[in-house]
Order: C-alpha cells, then sequence, then structure tokens
C-alpha cells in the first residue's frame, strides 16, 4: 500500500489528485492551510472510498517553521509526493506600482507556487521510498501566456523540478510538472472568471473544451506509476493543445 500526500488537497484539483489515488487504494494524507476544509474534503473522500482512512494535517506549507511542525502529522514513508497547493496570489492583490506593494506580490506568488513545493519536498525528502515520485503541479502561465509574477513562480518551478530529479535520481525517485492550461470547478479564479473568458481560453484548445480537475488528476496517477518510471525532469502539458509541448 503506498502513502500519498497531497499538499492543497481541499479543493479542487488537489481533492481530484487525492480522491484518485484513494480510489487505488493509496493512503492519502491532504494538507493545506484552511482546517475546516481539509476535514470536509477528508470526510468526503472517506465516504466516497473503500481503501484505508484519508487524513488530512493543516498547515502553511510555505512557512519553514510550519512545515518542521507539521512533519509528525505526515508519515514516515512517502512514496508519492503531490504539490499541488499553490494559485495566483495577484488575484486577490491590489495592483500599485509602489515598490513595496511590488515586492510583496512577487514574493507572494513565489512563496504560494515556489517555496511551498520546495520546502515540504526537502523536509519530506529523507522519507521519500526508494522508486517514489515527486509531482508538482505547474501552470500554462510558465510559457509565456502571462500572468507576471505567478507565471514565473511556475516557471522557476520547473527549473528546479529539473535539479530535483537528479538529486533524486540515484534512489530511483522520479520528479516531474504536470502543467494544466484552463481548468474548471476549481477556486482558482475566485468566480472571477467570465464566459467571455472562458471562450477565449477554450478557442486556443485543440479539442474545443476546458480541463478538469480530473483530467489532471489522472496524469498525475500516471506519473506515480511503475510505468512512469523512466519519465523524469519533465514537464507535461494537460491544456488541450492550447500550448504544443515540441
Amino acid at each position: 500500500m503506498r502513502e500519498v500526500v497531497v499538499t492543497g488537497g481541499g479543493t479542487g484539483i488537489g481533492y481530484a489528485i487525492a480522491g484518485a489515488f484513494a480510489a487505488l487504494g493509496d493512503r492519502v494524507t491532504i494538507t493545506g492551510r484552511r482546517e475546516p476544509v481539509l476535514r470536509e474534503a477528508a470526510a468526503k473522500l472517506n465516504a466516497a472510498a473503500a481503501g484505508p482512512e484519508v487524513s488530512c494535517a493543516a498547515f502553511n506549507a510555505a512557512s519553514p517553521v510550519a512545515v518542521r511542525e507539521a512533519l509528525g502529522s505526515l508519515p514516515e514513508r512517502v512514496d508519492v509526493l503531490v504539490n499541488n497547493a499553490g494559485g495566483n496570489t495577484n488575484i486577490d492583490r491590489r495592483q500599485s506600482g509602489e515598490l513595496m506593494d511590488v515586492a510583496e506580490a512577487w514574493w507572494a506568488n513565489l512563496n504560494a507556487n515556489l517555496m511551498s513545493a520546495v520546502l515540504v519536498t526537502t523536509a519530506l525528502a529523507p522519507r521519500l521510498a526508494e522508486g517514489g515520485r515527486v509531482v508538482s503541479i505547474g501552470s500554462i502561465a510558465a510559457r509565456g501566456t502571462g500572468s507576471g509574477s505567478y507565471g514565473a513562480a511556475k516557471a522557476a518551478l520547473e527549473s528546479w523540478t529539473a535539479d530535483l530529479a537528479a538529486e533524486l535520481g540515484p534512489r530511483g525517485i522520479t520528479a516531474n510538472v504536470v502543467s494544466p492550461g484552463l481548468v474548471l470547478d476549481t477556486e482558482f479564479f475566485r468566480g472571477r472568471l467570465t464566459e467571455e473568458g472562458i471562450r477565449a481560453r477554450v478557442e486556443n484548445t485543440r479539442n474545443g473544451r476546458p480541463g478538469s480537475p480530473a483530467d489532471v488528476a489522472e496524469t498525475v496517477v500516471f506519473l506515480a506509476s511503475p510505468g512512469a518510471g523512466h519519465l523524469t525532469g519533465q514537464v507535461l502539458h494537460v491544456n488541450g493543445g492550447a500550448y504544443l509541448g515540441r
């Protein structure tokens, strides 16, 4: 039985990923900052899955102190780590040209999307099982589609993952990025995405539809499978062809 940790597992893509592993009979631990949300998500996942109980651990993945203190709530052995915590922090931030505002905006996105993955992975690296898997959730925004500091943070996540793959490779552990395009049924846009915005993004795809959390979850499950053992240091684009990784 595998031990799976999913950061940001209380809603959206993270919740779908946790559910996909739980359905396979894996023991899953979901993490996030909002304990009530995590507890509700764990209860729903447990009601749907016939396997081991899904547990939760509430902490801020971007805080080194919080990550260290949370280690006692995380599995002693980790077979799959999914770094899903993050999001575009600019959506809820007042835009300003003041240097301190600019700096804080960039720090916020780097902390949420890069440092959360770096800190949790570094803390759990000694616990990763031989042949384990690390999968981080990136974004199409890393490939020059805009989004400023958010896109830059996700691009940095890709670069860090390349180094991580080399670091963990001798232990048979793979490290990859799954990079979604537009995915509906998440909290990402905070309810601010218009029908026009959805239509414009869908028009950029080759298959004429937005993505779903399940699309991303199934790709993560594949990367965690034995069949993906020789796939590491890569970025898998899950966007219906809106960005062509060629």
